[in-house]
């Protein structure tokens, strides 16, 4: 593996991470400016742009014929999504989480979930399931648009001229980023084809892995800024949507667009796609308990992602640990969160139950 191999591959990151700046900007000044609502802009375009490495990283891969990569990017992100940056974020503080996305946007995302591994049971995604996943993209933007039109009402918000000035530098910033991006998605599926021969793992390990956190940079980024600037509402609906996106978005049109249909690695069906799932799962009780990720809960987050990177290490390497170290993962590991969580989530409940009493009492 040569040094310009490793070179091309961190610059590959740094586009992808400056390009989906650019696009941001360039996409929330114009929506703003055209009287797109705040919220609107939030859950879409932000959304969207942490989202448009790994739309970009999974075309490329996927028209290159290398979908285990496609697989491994989106899978591995929206775990890392959950437990590595909700866990890092909620380090600087609690991290609140909004009613409506445990009544709107969590249940989306699990049942984006849940459908993915579903169209995946068959060992490949077809042209129709990317359309299936495409299809849920347009009810989940429908539901957004109504939401947002609700908070919003009906204020006139002024429109810009077609072609002033401050138009035409945010197509600017637009098509910059764009450019950006696809630059950097070739030169990063590169460097992850190089780093899966010479390390001698397979690419699902390497999407799931190195790419994986490599396009969730921009996601933790944003969590991590946010709750330094005390924004820390941003962190959760960001993840929760970026998740959402990624499979929807960024799965759908990979499947819609890829000549051929993308393969499901057996592995993938066995541990990553049921982690993943189970990891939006595990979403409802952190999130349900006071409406907050804690930083005790983000400590057993990232606790879990360290676990399962450390899983992937060990199977990638053939250790004779992998057997031994999976059979405590599912017997002592796993029942003990879900110990824990069930516990919590009791105490919460019969701390709801009084304040209501109190209410009502008084």
């Amino acid at each position: 593996m040569s040094i310009l191999t490793i070179i091309l591959f961190v610059a590959g990151i740094i586009l992808l991470i400056f390009g989906a700046d650019l696009l941001v900007r360039g996409a929330s000044q114009l929506a703003a400016g055209f009287g797109v609502p705040v919220l609107l802009i939030g859950l879409t375009v932000v959304a969207f742009g942490t989202s448009a490495p790994e739309l970009a990283v999974s075309l490329q891969a996927a028209l290159s014929g290398q979908g285990a990569i496609t697989i491994g990017n989106v899978v591995g992100s929206n775990i890392a999504n959950i437990l590595l940056i909700l866990g890092i974020a909620s380090l600087i503080g609690s991290l609140p989480v909004d009613k409506q996305l445990l009544t709107r946007d969590v249940p989306i995302m699990l049942a984006a979930s849940l459908l993915t591994l579903l169209l995946c049971l068959d060992g490949s995604l077809s042209r129709i399931d990317g359309l299936i996943l495409v299809v849920g993209l347009g009810i989940y933007m429908l539901l957004i648009l109504r939401g947002a039109r609700a908070v919003a009402g009906s204020a006139e918000v002024p429109r810009p001229a077609i072609l002033s000035l401050a138009v035409l530098r945010n197509l600017a910033l637009v098509a910059g980023g764009l450019a950006l991006l696809i630059t950097g998605a070739g030169w990063l599926v590169d460097g992850a084809k190089v780093f899966a021969a010479s390390l001698g793992v397979s690419e699902l390990i390497v999407g799931l892995t190195i790419v994986a956190v490599g396009t969730s940079l921009p996601e933790i980024a944003t969590s991590v800024i946010a709750g330094m600037r005390g924004e820390r509402d941003i962190a959760v609906g960001n993840v929760v949507g970026s998740n959402t996106l990624n499979l929807l978005l960024v799965l759908g049109l990979t499947a819609m667009i890829s000549p051929n249909n993308i393969p499901v690695p057996e592995s993938a069906l066995r541990l990553d796609l049921p982690v993943m799932a189970g990891v939006a799962i595990l979403c409802v009780p952190v999130f349900f308990t006071r409406y907050m990720v804690s930083t005790r809960e983000g400590i057993m987050l990232l606790g879990l992602y360290i676990a399962y990177t450390l899983y992937l290490v060990l199977g990638a390497s053939g250790h004779a640990a992998v057997g031994p170290y999976g059979v405590a993962m599912i017997l002592f590991v796993i029942p003990l969160v879900v110990a824990l969580l069930s516990v919590r989530s009791l105490r919460f409940l019969a701390e709801e139950r009084k304040r209501l009493a109190a209410e009502r009492r008084g």
